[in-house]
């Protein structure tokens, strides 16, 4: 059974060949129950959290990704979340190889909007705004200027030097990087704008969303998170990466629903349909559009192949 690190995993997965792999993936579908999630009693500190994500294929893979989150990991110089994917020949149940779950999951989230954005964004998108400066961050950036030649990346982040260390780090890409410190204006100009915060408040309002706008939201996974008010959902043509993982997990649809303002039928598709052709993408260049993005432990199988089949 291989080893395979975070480094051999950024190594693997090209962000071209990624988003290929996962529009794959949802063409042929698998078997994804939804992830579990158990309580970590911890009496050093806060309560851990772990997050169990199995998805199998037949006749080809099967997958888990363990997770586990502790809130005071920082504190002891230890990433808050740490995880690992094993990978099991599905013909036999042989584990063939163990995984950075970390690595895995920042390629994969960034390429899983990417792939939204495709069928969602307009195709003369000039300008990306990037809202949060963590991990996940450059991954988005480089995911998107993989399906839409952007020609102004904006980076936002309440921490200016966190904002000011993510420009640096993008400093590589053939694009003009700018970093600002009001969110408001950045938003009315962007054509597409992406969203990977732990915000509890929404931060993105939706009166100051331009006709044609795509908005990629990422970092609410909870019911109580919101990265997005009401009058963007409102006002956007709605879609999300599952329905079941979004209508289970995601405060950015749950909340509009439990008040009334947004319902089940009024969402435009998932990833399923939009890759298979049985949701309408975008339809007209005045359209807003919104992506919400839980994630879903089939795009963990596809780049566990992926990553297995490059780092072999």
């Amino acid at each position: 059974m291989r080893h395979i690190d975070a480094a051999a995993v950024h190594a693997a997965l090209d962000y071209p060949a990624l988003i290929e792999r996962l529009r794959e993936a949802f063409l042929e579908g698998g078997e994804v129950p939804l992830r579990q999630h158990y309580h970590i009693a911890n009496p050093a500190g806060a309560d851990g959290l772990l997050l169990v994500m199995p998805a199998w294929q037949s006749g080809r893979h099967v997958g888990i990704k363990m997770v586990s989150v502790y809130p005071d990991n920082p504190g002891q110089g230890l990433p808050s979340v740490i995880g690992a994917y094993i990978l099991f020949d599905a013909r036999n149940g042989q584990p063939k190889a163990v995984i950075d779950g970390v690595a895995l999951t920042l390629r994969r989230t960034g390429c899983a909007s990417a792939l939204a954005a495709g069928y969602l964004a307009r195709g003369n998108a000039h300008s990306l705004l990037m809202v949060g400066a963590g991990a996940l961050a450059p991954h988005l950036v480089r995911a998107h200027l993989a399906v839409r030649r952007y020609g102004l990346v904006t980076l936002w982040n309440r921490d200016m030097a966190k904002a000011e260390k993510l420009a640096r780090d993008l400093a590589d890409l053939r694009v003009r990087i700018r970093v600002l410190p009001d969110l408001e204006p950045a938003v009315r100009e962007a054509d597409v704008i992406s969203c990977a915060t732990l915000s509890q408040q929404p931060l993105i309002k939706g009166a100051w969303l331009k006709p044609g706008t795509h908005l990629d939201l990422v970092g609410g996974f909870t019911p109580q998170m919101r990265e997005a008010d009401d009058e963007a959902v409102q006002r956007a043509r709605v879609y999300v990466d599952t329905r079941a993982g979004a209508l289970k997990e995601a405060g950015d649809i749950i909340q509009p629903l439990a008040s009334g303002l947004l319902r089940e039928a009024d969402l435009g598709g998932d990833l399923f349909g939009l890759v298979r052709g049985e949701a309408v993408g975008r339809r007209d260049e005045q359209e807003i559009t919104l992506f919400k993005s839980v994630g879903f432990a089939l795009e963990d199988l596809a780049a566990a192949e992926l990553t297995y089949e490059v780092a072999s």
